[in-house]
């Protein structure tokens, strides 16, 4: 009680004290809750794409982030498929995919659309459904028929009404192709439209729209996620013992599942989020230096006071627990309002820029956990000083 007389004689004085802290607590809480929003939006994203996905793809050379050696691009084969579907028990969707750039046409409408050559279970492993007519089955999509699948976006560029391009003849580039059928809308992921592309039969884009004989990647799928590692394992064993794609006495191809980018993403975005609450914990130290100050202006305004009081035979612990137990409050207060800086901090951020923000429990005692813990080191110093006053000095003190 006698902290809170203290502080409410000097309220204007408390609450310049207070501020260093309320802004610190307020930007870590906010700072961790926008950063914990984020990660978590990441992975929902890629959690989009299917959690259970596995990509292999050619190895190069990659120093500074440029790509140097090209000579593994042609490493992967159609042929590959057929000894991964027979030495690969746990993977049960495979499809060689390759894609390219082209102009889709339809009469005088055009789209600058990826083309994409897969297999059937291409569909399957992204989740793809039909909208309109029907998706190719598994023998078209190994074979050199010219028939396609286009996604909303190309669709609506192409035609008044998405349902009128089912059985249309459209042309990549020169190449005709007949629709038959338009996917669900599957929405934006990181800012990639995911309906703005046409997928054709694998042969057929690979031999009659690129004119390649290499497959640019192999996508795979498992039934769940559980199985993901041991499917890895199988195909990375396949890849390495029965189709011996090394060069060099090493591997000229990389296998990566979405996990893995979830978990790498995951690690990134923890270490952005430690960073910032790294960068606003420093206001919190200002904030005690703040309290550091004030307290001892205190002691000094209060050194006959604390005079009298050890002259009657106050301990000097009781002196110091009552300078520690101000500062303490004082930063406390402080915390409680900085909880709720944070939490509107948050909420904006949501409300105006749309970034998904999530507070949780551990962020919040963390700060206030700060709040008390500054509040004791800062404060210690002045009721140190205030305790170790010698009664008939301080007496005196004008």
């Amino acid at each position: 009680m006698t902290a809170l007389r203290s502080i409410n004689r000097n309220r204007i004085r408390s609450l310049l004290t207070m501020l260093g802290i309320i802004i610190g607590v307020g930007s870590v809480i906010g700072l961790m809750a926008i950063g914990r929003g984020s990660e978590e939006s990441i992975k929902k994203e890629l959690g989009k794409i299917g959690t259970n996905l596995i990509s292999i793809s050619p190895l190069s050379d990659h120093r500074g982030g440029v790509s140097f050696d090209l000579t593994n691009v042609d490493a992967l084969k159609e042929s590959d498929i057929k000894e991964i579907e027979l030495r690969c028990p746990t993977v049960h969707y495979l499809s060689p995919v390759i894609q390219t750039k082209s102009q889709v046409i339809y009469g005088t409408n055009n789209s600058r659309s990826t083309v994409i050559g897969a297999y059937r279970d291409y569909f399957k492993i992204h989740s793809y459904e039909a909208r309109y007519g029907q998706l190719f089955d598994d023998k078209t999509g190994k074979s050199l028929q010219k028939v396609c699948v286009i996604g909303k976006t190309v669709a609506e560029d192409l035609f008044e009404n998405p349902r009128d391009a089912v059985g249309a003849i459209i042309r990549l580039d020169k190449i005709p192709f007949r629709v038959i059928g338009v996917l669900e809308e599957k929405g934006p992921i990181f800012g990639i439209d995911r309906d703005d592309f046409t997928i054709a039969p694998f042969k057929t884009v690979q031999k009659r729209v690129m004119g390649i004989n290499y497959v640019a990647q192999i996508l795979a799928a498992t039934e769940s996620e559980d199985d993901v590692e041991k499917a890895k394992e199988e195909l990375n064993d396949v890849l390495l013992n029965h189709l011996k794609k090394i060069s060099g006495g090493e591997p000229v191809f990389e296998i990566n599942t979405q996990k893995e980018m979830m978990e790498i993403m995951g690690n990134i975005t923890g270490m952005l989020t430690l960073l910032l609450t790294a960068i606003a914990s420093i206001s919190l130290l200002v904030g005690g230096v703040g309290i550091m100050n004030i307290m001892l202006v205190t002691v000094t305004e209060r050194t006959r006071e604390i005079g009298l009081r050890l002259a009657v035979g106050a301990p000097a612990k009781a002196i110091l627990f009552q300078f520690l137990t101000e500062a303490v409050t004082i930063s406390l207060i402080g915390g409680i309002f900085g909880i709720l800086l944070g939490y509107g901090i948050a909420q904006g951020t949501d409300s105006l820029v749309g970034l998904s923000t999530t507070i949780t429990p551990a962020s919040v005692l963390m700060a206030f956990g700060f709040a008390f813990a500054v509040g004791i080191i800062f404060g210690y110093f002045p009721a140190r000083k205030a305790a170790r006053l010698n009664p008939i000095q301080a007496l005196r003190h004008e």
